[in-house]
């Protein structure tokens, strides 16, 4: 069972991304503040659960949380400031987004950039040990997944409703068959050669 807080008495909101390597769509992130009592003990890292699992619990999530918010940044953002500084922003894009201000922030991983006036931690592993990291998590993952399928759509080529952007053999051989669309990320190795790309599909 994860830990339903890190520092008793204070205000805390997990944050966490998705989709950080995937060759096309935005990535993803999430800020959770929950209740510092006994909810949610199914909670775990989004990537331990099924999809019907991950979507069930994003109902939960978002019916008992005291404060949630989920942002993202686009392909073109994370080719300018690169993926990691991306994944960052969009963190502090759900944060600004929050109804309530936190008292202290749990970040996933062991990179994270101070945000104004609210301290953070560092936590690796973070959303299979605090539950409002795994929350973010849930709520990032599921988002993102159903930004994806969106765009499946448009682009069925690609078969984004089962890889979600990430390099699969056949996303990898559907770039190579009909290039790009404005959804992928141009800075990333998007085939295995990385040659004679075509940056042309609308």
């Amino acid at each position: 069972m994860l830990k339903p807080f890190h520092t008793i008495g204070i205000i805390e909101a997990g944050c966490d991304e998705a989709g950080r390597g995937c060759l096309a769509g935005p990535v993803f992130a999430a800020a959770v503040i929950l209740p510092q009592t006994p909810i949610l003990d199914e909670l775990d890292d989004s990537k331990k659960l099924s999809a019907k699992k991950r979507e069930y619990l994003r109902e939960l999530i978002e019916q008992e949380a005291i404060s949630y918010a989920v942002a993202h940044v686009s392909p073109e953002e994370i080719d300018e400031i690169n993926i990691l500084n991306a994944s960052i922003l969009a963190m502090h894009r759900a944060l600004d987004m929050l109804k309530k201000k936190p008292g202290q922030i749990l970040a996933d991983g062991n990179k994270f950039k101070e945000y104004p006036e609210i301290p953070h931690h560092c936590i690796i592993k973070g959303d299979g040990i605090y539950k409002s990291i795994a929350a973010a998590s849930i709520l990032a993952k599921t988002h993102r997944d159903m930004h994806m399928l969106a765009l499946h759509q448009k682009y069925p080529e690609y078969r984004w409703d089962s890889n979600k952007g990430y390099p699969t053999a056949v996303h990898r051989a559907a770039i190579k068959e009909f290039g790009t669309t404005p959804h992928h990320r141009r800075s990333f190795r998007l085939t295995d050669t990385q040659l004679q790309i075509t940056f042309s599909k609308t």
